[in-house]
């Protein structure tokens, strides 16, 4: 009797191997490297081609005082208003539903996506009709004074703020409003009780950006406002201005300080918890 064959070992299946993730994330982390080195390298520029002499001279100068002083007054008061809409506005296209929402939504998007010029041309144009004429002749005169310069901040830096309160309000769970409503207290009671403590941290998020978007407004304000010295005359413009007479240390200097505002609205901003792109509709 023979002995039977041994069996054939059967041979396993062969293993696929992905290609490796390394290029991909290589070619992700050069391109993020690249636009981040460009950023860090215009920074740098801007503090090693000026020197704290510079600043400090540029601090000296009274046309440079008056526009410091003149933009602090300007942001703080366009920031106030823009609170004032921004709050109902915000809190209206969260929690409810009409007729007309989108349109409306779109329309406060106009000031953003518009650009800078045909805004403060858009306000020139709209106080030169007979309502604007009006309103110039006996109310008080806007353009070409400062309080052009308030109205061309606040265009802009208003639809940011709305966009600020609405995604703070976005956040807020509405049933501790509707637990309000069932214990007695009326809307308006019920929001500001309940609803309004609770968005305090976007309300400093949309203040601190409304501040910082109408601290860097150039475009309509020029438009609209001119950039006359000791007259209309704000940080952005006196950034324009220094580099049309050939001082480019103190134009730098001017940025530089700009610069440390926008630091210091990104630190608040972040620390508020407020997520930008939902700001910004990303």
């Amino acid at each position: 009797m023979t002995a039977s064959a041994p069996a054939e070992k059967a041979t396993p299946p062969p293993t696929f191997r992905p290609p490796s993730d390394f290029p991909f994330y290589l070619g992700l982390g050069l391109l993020s490297a690249s636009y981040l080195a460009v950023i860090v390298a215009m920074l740098l520029a801007d503090a090693t081609f000026t020197t704290p002499g510079h600043l400090l001279e540029a601090l000296r100068s009274a046309d440079i005082r008056y526009a410091i002083k003149l933009s602090l007054l300007s942001c703080t008061i366009t920031t106030i208003m823009s609170l004032w809409v921004a709050v109902p506005i915000g809190y209206l296209l969260s929690r409810h539903q009409f007729r007309g929402k989108a349109l409306l939504d779109a329309i406060l998007d106009i000031p953003i996506v518009l650009p800078p010029l045909v805004i403060g041309l858009s306000l020139l144009i709209l106080f030169q009709t007979p309502a604007g004429r009006y309103f110039q002749q006996h109310v008080v005169q806007v353009a070409y004074e400062i309080p052009s310069v308030i109205a061309a901040q606040f265009m802009v830096a208003c639809a940011f703020a709305v966009r600020t309160m609405r995604v703070a309000f976005d956040q807020i769970n509405p049933r501790q409003e509707q637990v309000a409503l069932t214990l007695g207290c009326n809307r308006g009671q019920a929001f500001w009780l309940v609803i309004f403590p609770e968005a305090r941290t976007g309300l400093l998020a949309a203040a601190t950006l409304a501040w910082a978007r109408a601290l860097g407004e150039f475009g309509p304000i020029l438009i609209f406002s001119g950039a006359t010295r000791r007259k209309t005359e704000v940080l952005s413009t006196s950034v324009f201005l220094e580099l049309s007479i050939g001082n480019i240390e103190a134009a730098v200097a001017v940025s530089l300080l700009m610069v440390l505002v926008a630091v210091a609205v990104l630190v608040i901003v972040r620390v508020s918890g407020v997520h930008l792109g939902k700001v910004y509709h990303l």
